[in-house]
């Protein structure tokens, strides 16, 4: 993309070069520039470590907003090479991270760039999470390939490995001058940013479609009782924090313990209720989250709504401390799994 200084009379364009005719190197220039402003690539990540395994080391990973790993290769050369094989490779590296060892790693991240913060707690505030979510880190790998250019092979593969679910960017990075001044441009072209809300949509109704043909889901439906008498039957557990909200609220059984109790409950990896804002993006674009509508729960004036993060091994969890807690509720299932 062609870029022009703007001047009295004329628009300059920008002298085009390259990072060869520039001496610019990956590791020693790219690498260290792009640590330090992960953000040019990926506008919602955040630089946290190195990760090695049998001598191979990954250019730059980082973290997303929604707790997604960000694998990064960069390459200074006009076709890429073959950087998309290099970055599967690094992303299977790295698949099953925990949050252990990625704690680990961003200590050391900030210990050698002196910089004084706890790990954790610097992690957390990124995530927007309020205490580790073990269950929630790194449930997928985003790779992001950047380069001066890329070749018709990346290009097509890139393409194609996306359509079955993967999640790969292609990032071109311009040199331009201007004066002795070198200007750095990084544009998005795989998928292209207008594309990409309606590409991810895509995925996810993919993802769940393949996972509703997959005969050992769980499908039972639960029904919960008050006073011994059905409230709700034959829901999803998907919506057992909502029925469960919708009754306590209907029968005036929410004082400031209860919420404190429905806000800050520990058998699951996730908050129960939440402001509009501490919404993930991801969050936002699914429907089951009903966050274009009303809130579910309005306590002290401020408006919540309730989870749908539901899986099999925290529905049994919130069952058995909702029933220690409120005796007069009950759950129960068909079991049909």
């Amino acid at each position: 993309m062609p870029l022009y200084q703007i001047t009295e009379d004329v628009l300059s364009p920008l002298v085009s070069t390259s990072f060869q005719k520039e001496n610019l190197w990956e590791k020693r220039d790219l690498q260290r520039l792009l640590r330090a402003n992960v953000e040019v690539i990926a506008t919602d990540a955040e630089e946290f470590g190195e990760w090695s395994e049998s001598g191979r080391r990954i250019d730059l990973l980082a973290v997303d907003k929604d707790a997604n790993l960000v694998v990064i290769e960069l390459k200074r050369t006009d076709d890429g090479g073959h950087m998309e094989l290099q970055a599967i490779r690094y992303a299977a590296m790295v698949a099953n991270m925990t949050w252990e060892q990625a704690k680990t790693a961003f200590k050391k991240y900030l210990d050698d760039n002196a910089i004084d913060s706890d790990a954790e707690t610097k992690l957390c505030e990124f995530l927007g999470w309020d205490a580790p979510r073990d269950d929630d880190f790194a449930q997928n790998v985003r790779i992001i390939l950047a380069s001066a250019n890329f070749s018709k092979e990346i290009t097509t593969s890139v393409l194609w490995l996306n359509d079955r679910d993967l999640d790969i960017s292609c990032v071109r990075l311009s040199l331009h001058k201007i004066d002795d001044k070198l200007v750095l441009s990084a544009n998005q072209i795989i998928p292209l940013p207008e594309a990409e809300s309606y590409q991810i949509e895509v995925r996810q109704k993919r993802r769940e479609d393949r996972i509703s043909r997959n005969t050992n889901k769980d499908r039972s439906l639960f029904t919960i009782s008050y006073l011994d008498e059905v409230y709700e039957k034959d829901f999803k557990k998907s919506d057992i924090d909502f029925f469960t909200v919708e009754l306590l609220n209907e029968n005036k059984l929410i004082d400031n313990d209860v919420f404190k109790f429905l806000r800050n409950d520990k058998s699951c990896s996730f908050k129960l209720l939440k402001l509009r804002e501490e919404m993930t993006e991801t969050e936002t674009r699914y429907s089951k989250y009903r966050y274009n509508r009303e809130p579910e729960l309005v306590f002290n004036n401020d408006g919540y709504y309730v989870a749908r993060n539901w899986g099999v091994s925290n529905t049994p969890k919130f069952i058995e401390k909702m029933e220690s807690k409120f005796p007069d509720i009950s759950y129960s299932s068909d079991s049909n799994g």
